[in-house]
């Protein structure tokens, strides 16, 4: 096929910031995706996505002018239903054809495929391949349906009656194969060669494509754009580290992915510039001046070589004067006030404790039917003293720093700023003479908010982590508010993997399900089910399993340990590596086959309770195993007590010859129904003994 470069812009008034990156990205697969089904773009056919704050674009590499004609086969209907019994065509028949544009002498050119009443009726024809013009329009069309728009907004064209939808007017269409204008239409616009450029600093308006392959070139050389999404981004980089280095002193701007994402989206052609302010505003926690910043201003603070902030900061400017300084000073003139404002808050926050602001929490609804956030403190206060009392830790500590952790909710600060819930505590606690202890655990009380991030420090902010998340999981889910799909609006998964990160990470030696019970204890009897310790224990067995796959463990030997219901998270970790260890053994496939084999026996039969009988032994395999089972019983118990995971199937896996013999020459299902009750009270013995530390079955193929 003849193939050249497609180029595909839509110009638009400024797109939402935050969604630019996905907008660019899902226009450019989807417009491509629908080209490759259509046969006008090779399958491996390189992409290139454009967006910046006014186009969405596509840079497609060869694509064709025609698709080329393919055969097809159109299955009509069963034979018995497109012929009468003589081999005439039914009217069923007819119509069907007529659909397709063919007359009744095309029934005797039908294909037949299928025997019996299987037997259908195909139509086999050769397609002409689309036209560039009806796929890109079909592409085009497309691509807009399924951007991810946050929220449509209706406005009028140019004619002043037709209306359309889209995230933001749209003011040029541009369509370019090669150097040719590909005559599509979209949104009221028709395609043109011609876009617009920077809004103060294009030297050339409108700027004139003059193929698909110049737009890059053009929109950076005339049109003062960067175009590319990524490429903007490292510009910006490059930007910031450089300014940072002129600065001095070793400072470094903050690293901060989604704030890159946001400005990369407000700029077209990236200047940044070096701003400051007064040091007398670095007595305010850095934490609120680097909100405020990020947040209402766009900039990227600089932090000194401690991590400490400093009073400069980075300004990615949309224009690029000669005298900058105007800029530069706009932009600390508008800052100054909003560092004013938190240092205003923080100082009238100071003025009373968060001891004092307590009783104001039963003002504050936690949810309708759970309460006050004043009962949810009580229940806090509760929960985190006996957690840290089975941990061996403070119950006084815990319990203070639990009553104190939602405190600041009330503060003017947290008001302004919510992100800061939790860190202004802990500087308020600070001031109002806690301990340090109490006060780190009352900003850990989060701890972690997200994948990935810090667990509490000691067992004080791991007590009242665990107490927040275990209050929130079983509350939320005793009163039916169970995520369903991708839904989770008071992030029970969330909450679920902190608690297991904490166990497991931390090595804390706690009972998930008799915390689950503290937890449901401390609500009302009549408001949440009996059985929501159980519930939320099974909710959060699966996440367990996604938590552990995300550590590289295989899915099977995850299934292994998980599948028996671990109360105990701290030891599930080991209980993997000794599974991990175990089925690298030569013995591990046959142990974990017969396992399986015996699970499914006593799936089918109830083994008797208690042991098998000695004297009710009759083969020589049977007594064997007996034997090697009495024998490893002990060692293999005592193992596991002691948590050697990895000796215990080690020593399991020296019965291999004997479990063997036993399946190879003993009939289990015996018609003698005491030796077969026997045979089994054995088996079930020796499942028992071998899943002590993992359901090894579970590796069998």
């Amino acid at each position: 096929m003849n193939t050249q470069n497609l180029l595909v812009e839509l110009f638009v008034e400024e797109l939402p910031p935050k969604a630019l990156k996905k907008l660019g990205e899902s226009f450019s697969a989807t417009l491509a995706e629908s080209l490759k089904a259509q046969g006008l773009a090779a399958p491996d056919a390189a992409v290139t996505p454009f967006a910046s704050p006014r186009r969405l674009a596509a840079h497609i590499a060869n694509v064709a002018a025609q698709a080329a004609d393919k055969p097809v086969s159109y299955k009509l209907m069963p034979s018995a239903v497109g012929f009468t019994p003589d081999g005439q065509p039914t009217p069923a028949l007819l119509k069907k054809l007529a659909a397709l544009g063919l007359d009744a002498s095309a029934a005797a050119h039908l294909k037949r495929e299928g025997e019996g009443k299987a037997e259908a009726l195909f139509f086999d024809k050769v397609e002409t391949g689309a036209t560039l013009v009806e796929g890109l329009q079909k592409a085009l069309e497309e691509a807009l349906a399924k951007l991810p728009i946050p929220k449509v907004m209706t406005y009028q064209l140019a004619d002043g009656w037709s209306c359309v939808n889209f995230v933001r007017p749209a003011h040029g269409l541009v369509a370019l194969h090669g150097s040719e204008i590909v005559p599509i239409s979209i949104l009221g616009l028709n395609a043109g060669r011609t876009t617009q450029g920077h809004r103060f600093e294009a030297a050339v308006s409108p700027v004139t494509l003059t193929n698909a392959d110049s737009y890059a070139a053009q929109m950076t050389d005339e049109g003062a754009v960067i175009a590319d999404f990524v490429q903007r981004r490292g510009e910006i980089v490059r930007q910031l580290e450089a300014a940072a280095a002129k600065v001095g002193g070793g400072v470094k701007p903050i690293h901060d992915d989604a704030l890159l994402d946001e400005v990369t989206a407000l700029v077209e052609r990236p200047n940044v510039l070096v701003g400051q302010f007064e040091e007398s505003f670095l007595e305010v926690p850095q934490e609120c001046l680097i909100l405020t910043m990020k947040a209402n201003q766009k900039y990227f603070p600089l932090l000194n070589a401690a991590g400490n902030l400093t009073n400069q900061f980075l300004i990615v400017s949309n224009i690029s004067p000669a005298d900058a300084s105007a800029v530069t000073g706009g932009n600390e003139r508008v800052v100054r006030p909003r560092l004013a404002d938190a240092k205003f808050f923080f100082d009238q926050d100071r003025k009373k404790s968060l001891d004092s602001r307590i009783p104001k929490l039963a003002n504050v609804v936690y949810h309708n039917k759970l309460g006050s956030q004043l009962e949810r403190a009580q229940r806090l206060k509760k929960l985190a003293g006996e957690i840290a009392r089975l941990l061996l830790a403070d119950p006084e500590k815990a319990e203070r720093a639990a009553w104190l952790a939602k405190a600041d909710l009330l503060t003017d600060m947290v008001g302004e700023f919510p992100e800061l819930q939790g860190i202004m505590g802990q500087y308020y606690a600070r001031h109002d003479g806690e301990t340090a202890e109490v006060a780190r655990a009352v900003e850990e009380h989060y701890y972690p908010r997200f994948a990935g991030d810090t667990l509490p420090h000691d067992n004080i902010g791991a007590a009242a982590a665990l107490a927040d998340k275990l209050d929130t999981l079983v509350g939320i889910y005793g009163i039916g508010l169970v995520p369903t799909g991708d839904k989770d609006p008071f992030g029970l998964r969330r909450h679920a993997l902190g608690v297991l990160r904490i166990l497991a990470e931390k090595g804390l030696p706690l009972d998930l399900i008799q915390l689950l019970e503290l937890a449901r204890g401390l609500f009302p009897t009549e408001m949440l089910a009996n059985s929501v310790g159980q519930d939320v224990h099974g909710f959060m067995l699966e996440r367990l399993k996604g938590y552990l796959r995300d550590k590289n463990f295989e899915a099977d030997e995850v299934d292994a340990v998980v599948s028996q219901n671990p109360t105990r998270i701290d030891l599930v970790i080991p209980r993997l590596l000794a599974v991990r260890a175990f089925r690298k053994l030569p013995e591990a496939a046959s142990l974990a086959a017969a396992n399986k084999r015996i699970q499914n026996i006593l799936k089918k039969t109830e083994a008797p309770a208690g042991q098998a009988d000695v004297a009710l032994l009759q083969e020589k395999a049977e007594k064997a195993l007996f034997e090697a089972v009495t024998r490893l019983a002990p060692a293999v118990t005592s193992l596991v007590a002691n948590c050697d995971y990895s000796e215990a199937l080690t020593a399991l896996a020296g019965a291999r010859a004997e479990v063997d013999a036993f399946f190879d020459e003993v009939m289990v299902m015996t018609d003698e129904l005491t030796i077969r009750n026997n045979r089994l009270a054995l088996l079930k013995s020796l499942g028992d003994l071998m899943n002590q530390v993992a359901d090894i079955s579970r590796l069998a193929g």
